[in-house]
């Protein structure tokens, strides 16, 4: 079934106003999510010469960690939950859990308190990205599928731009604690528009018996009912009563059909994460350490984010037309190639490039992987695909934080932190080789590559 055959205008097929609304506002959930991430490298510099808190490089890599082990039962939890529960319900909820515990993080008066609160938080925010991508991809077309979630995971690295950007201007100003009150504006800003606009999966709702609400959705935003009900897998077409719940969904990830591929989507994961996050929480103090000013060494985390947002998009419009294979394993090697050379001692105008590389690669490539996972499981288990893939990469973002620390304190030479940071990149390029094609598929898509089985419900027409 491909969507060449279909005789509609390519901007009624692609991009119809409610795949403009779930996008803006899915992409703004991740933009938050991003800056939430990402503030902390952004105050890592003022954590270790806060009074009072004699943290060491060592203990910062720890707290980083601490918040991921929260981000990685976040992203088991509620990706998993999320096909139980609903994609809108679980979305709002964890934005609204994680603004609240970042806004905390500016009051706490000790490392112990302020790890404590960057744990709860990470809770809310590894719901974000499984959730947020599993919604977008149901609301877009397969002819665009790379690009929307390239757009959608974008909004991760413009949350990075937003924290570098506001921590060169607030932090000698009004100090690190500013960073994280702003961390509440999700809440007061994105929440409202949420739960007002947001749709709920047409799938989902059909899924658990609920049609009248199903139909309701769909009437409003001028999708055909019967279209979308035929995209539900008969095993989801069940009266609400009759189990078709989370775990049957964790149970055909590790199928016979699926096992492969989900091992290989989760390491491909656990190694992108780990770079990173390597990268955003350890890059504006290696980079000083090197001997570049403080404003330079948040401008590289700057230019790190920015590339990622530009580059990503631009190699989605490929990804689109090429697949997402040769794009995934090449953005792979860009990353690995780009740390090598900020290992070298280079003017720093010769190393802004390699930095905005290198977040075309690591960032690019998570999309681009997530874009893959979308498109190769059935919609029933996508959001649980997506929890699952991005739960077990926190713990590739889990280790980078302390190992990278444990590197720096230990007085080793700064080329160690980039050659452990090259290294996924190269193994991440030959994991993507082993991925083979979805179950019942003969062929690659002629589109975004996969030739997945995940059917959203605009793909009809």
């Amino acid at each position: 079934m491909h969507d060449d055959s279909r005789e509609r205008s390519p901007g009624n097929a692609t991009w119809p106003p409610v795949t403009l609304l779930v996008l803006a506002i899915c992409g703004m959930t991740v933009v938050c999510d991003g800056y939430d991430v990402v503030i902390f490298g952004a105050v890592i510099p003022s954590l270790l010469h806060e009074p009072g808190w004699n943290l060491t490089p060592a203990g910062a890599g720890l707290i980083g960690s601490v918040a991921l082990i929260g981000m990685l039962l976040g992203s088991l939890t509620v990706g998993t939950l999320t096909d139980t529960l609903g994609r809108r319900r679980m979305l709002i909820g964890c934005l609204a859990w994680f603004s609240v515990m970042t806004g905390l993080c500016a009051l706490a008066p000790s490392p112990e308190v302020f790890g404590l609160f960057r744990f709860l938080a990470g809770l809310g925010l590894g719901g974000v990205l499984p959730t947020a991508t599993a919604l977008t991809g149901e609301y877009s077309h397969p002819r665009t599928r790379n690009l929307v979630y390239a757009i959608v995971f974008s909004g991760f690295p413009v949350g990075g731009i937003l924290a570098a950007f506001t921590g060169i201007f607030i932090i000698p100003r009004f100090g690190w604690h500013a960073m994280f009150l702003l961390g509440l504006l999700p809440l007061l800003l994105v929440v409202p528009l949420a739960v007002k606009y947001l749709p709920e999966s047409i799938a989902f709702l059909q899924a658990k018996g609920r049609y009248a609400e199903a139909e309701k959705t769909a009437d409003r935003w001028q999708i055909p009912l019967d279209d979308a009900q035929e995209d539900v897998p008969a095993a989801e077409k069940q009266p609400k009563g009759l189990d078709s719940g989370s775990m049957s969904s964790v149970k055909a990830l590790f199928s016979p059909s699926y096992f492969l591929a989900t091992l290989c989507f989760l390491a491909m994961t656990f190694l992108c994460l780990f770079m990173i996050y390597g990268l955003n929480t350890w890059l504006p103090e290696i980079m000083r350490r090197a001997g570049h000013s403080s404003g330079s060494a948040l401008g590289f985390l700057l230019v790190f984010n920015l590339g990622a947002v530009v580059g990503t998009i631009i190699i989605a419009l490929a990804a689109d037309r090429l697949g997402s294979k040769p794009i995934i394993g090449t953005t792979f090697l860009l990353a690995a190639a780009a740390v090598i050379v900020l290992s070298l001692r280079l003017p720093t105008a010769a190393l802004y490039p390699a930095v905005a590389l290198g977040g075309v690669g690591t960032i690019g490539t998570q999309s681009f992987i997530l874009a893959y996972v979308s498109k190769h499981y059935p919609v029933r288990m996508c959001a649980t695909a997506m929890g699952w893939t991005l739960g077990f990469g926190r713990l590739g973002s889990m280790l980078a934080p302390p190992l990278l620390g444990l590197i720096i304190g230990a007085g080793l030479s700064l080329r160690w932190n980039f050659y452990a940071l090259a290294v996924p990149g190269i193994l991440g390029a030959v994991l993507i080789g082993l991925v083979p094609r979805p179950p019942g598929t003969a062929a690659p898509a002629k589109h975004g590559g996969a030739g997945g089985s995940v059917r959203p419900v605009l793909e009809h027409g």
